[in-house]
């Protein structure tokens, strides 16, 4: 991670012109009144003993037209207020018996849900933003549930990619819960702590932890989700690295999201899909508030059966005991301010073929294992780098959700957020610099990019936006 001061040499020391871009991506409620009939009976006995209403004596009540003809109505009525109580209340008599039954149905399957999450830990520690964190014996965590690594402990650390800088390694206190001086022990891993109002927010809890089902195409966005990337394509990749700007975007409606990460992909695009994704994101649904936080994910069918977020399903080992995938990111860039960036690795360990994560120059946070993908097994074909935001289109117009600072690119260094030193693996294991990256926003009046290369930052670029504004309607 690093700190950059705004009157610092850090910034692009020469912006070259953004790149040509290509198309390429991964009640009120009704009140019912219902009639309610009442009986005024003066006298018991006489209704008892007189049963048969032609023969009742109306003589107190006949003594006016008027008391007449309302007696008459008041008959009719209460002869047809009972049916229509009885129709008009069945349907809601039978909801309010169902509605509890299918509430205890949903709350068995949290429960359940969360016992798979959350696992058995030796340690609990509160953290400042609200989260608890468990500290969990490694071999125990959710990745071990895979019938494929039942049995198994983490792997050893792999041999880093080549011209790897891992100079000046820094401090795993980038997250709100290191706060407060606790830390796991040797032999565990800090979990964030999943709990019932996590899984109630969720718009299905089936699918709690992982994305909205949706067609990935490269010549689009799907399904409101909004992109402004930078992309390198057509040679076999094995890694990608770059520093990644933090920021607090707002986001606007509680289904939405907004997020900066690399994306590892290979497959066709359809429902065979790979990728491999690491970065920061702003997820009220998943995560209750609006704080920036550290997550991956991971797929091998185009988000429909296969991956979660962080370690919401057994998939990826984490091996690090300092760093809590999920956890909130502190601190963050100010506009016009100090600038605060994380640096993330993803590479493919030559020796066992798993996806290895890195972040900072130096701490290993865990692998994918291979067996979970199919493309993946051997390369990537695709790696992206960017932004991404939810637009649900709630009040009929574009969300106000922000991408990266909130700010176009043209605003530049201080104010636009920023990927910069971004770098390939190559088939030898080598860390390379991007030989032809390309440039997309596909909401470009809503969010935009302009890239760079340049001595400092390599190649660079700024991105994001505010969303809904007079050319964003």
């Amino acid at each position: 991670m690093c700190w950059i001061d705004l009157v610092g040499d850090a910034s692009p020391l020469a912006e070259s012109k953004p790149r040509s871009t290509h198309f390429c991506f991964v009640h009120a409620r009704r009140r019912r009144r219902q009639g309610q009939c009442e009986q005024t009976h003066t006298d018991l006995s006489i209704e008892t003993r007189k049963r048969n209403l032609s023969s009742m004596d109306f003589s107190l009540c006949l003594s006016s037209p008027i008391i007449s003809t309302l007696v008459h109505f008041l008959l009719v009525a209460s002869l047809l207020c009972p049916v229509c109580s009885s129709e008009m209340g069945n349907t809601p008599v039978a909801n309010q018996t169902l509605k509890p039954q299918e509430e205890v149905h949903k709350m068995n399957i949290i429960r359940t849900r969360l016992q798979q999450i959350n696992k058995p830990s030796v340690k609990t520690i509160q953290s400042p933003d609200g989260d608890v964190i468990e500290c969990v014996v490694s071999h125990q965590q959710p990745a071990f549930d895979h019938p494929l690594l039942k049995g198994h402990k983490p792997l050893d650390p792999p041999e880093r990619p080549k011209g790897h800088n891992r100079r000046g390694i820094l401090s795993e206190n980038f997250q709100k819960w290191t706060m407060s001086g606790e830390s796991c022990p040797e032999g565990t891993i800090p979990i964030r702590r999943t709990t019932e109002q996590d899984m109630l927010r969720a718009s299905s809890v089936s699918r709690f932890g992982r994305k909205i089902r949706r067609r990935v195409r490269r010549d689009t966005n799907s399904n409101g989700h909004e992109h402004a990337v930078g992309y390198v394509s057509g040679e076999q990749y094995y890694g990608a690295k770059a520093s990644i700007n933090v920021w607090a975007p707002r986001v606007a409606n509680q289904d939405e999201f907004s997020l900066s990460q690399m994306w590892v992909i290979s497959g066709s695009f359809g429902d065979d899909l790979n990728t491999i994704e690491a970065g920061w994101q702003v997820s009220p649904e998943l995560y209750g508030d609006r704080y920036p936080r550290f997550f991956t994910y991971w797929t091998s069918d185009a988000y429909q059966a296969t991956g979660c977020y962080n370690l919401l399903c057994s998939g990826f080992v984490q091996t690090n005991n300092r760093i809590a995938i999920g956890a909130a990111i502190s601190p963050t860039s100010s506009y016009a301010g100090g600038q605060f960036d994380i640096s993330l690795l993803i590479w493919k360990d030559p020796k066992h073929g798993n996806w290895w994560l890195e972040f900072g120059s130096g701490i290993l946070v865990g692998y994918w294992p291979a067996f979970l993908f199919t493309h993946l097994r051997d390369h990537a074909s695709m790696v992206q780098f960017g932004g991404e935001v939810v637009n649900s289109r709630q009040s009929g117009s574009h969300t106000s959700t922000q991408m990266g600072s909130g700010h176009f690119a043209s605003e530049g260094f201080g104010k636009a957020s920023y990927f910069r030193n971004m770098q390939v693996v190559d088939w030898d294991n080598n860390l390379v610099p991007l030989s032809n990256l390309r440039v997309l926003a596909d909401h470009p009046n809503c969010y935009d990019i302009q890239g760079g290369i340049n001595n400092v930052w390599g190649n660079y670029f700024y991105y994001g936006g505010p969303g809904r504004n007079v050319r964003c309607p």
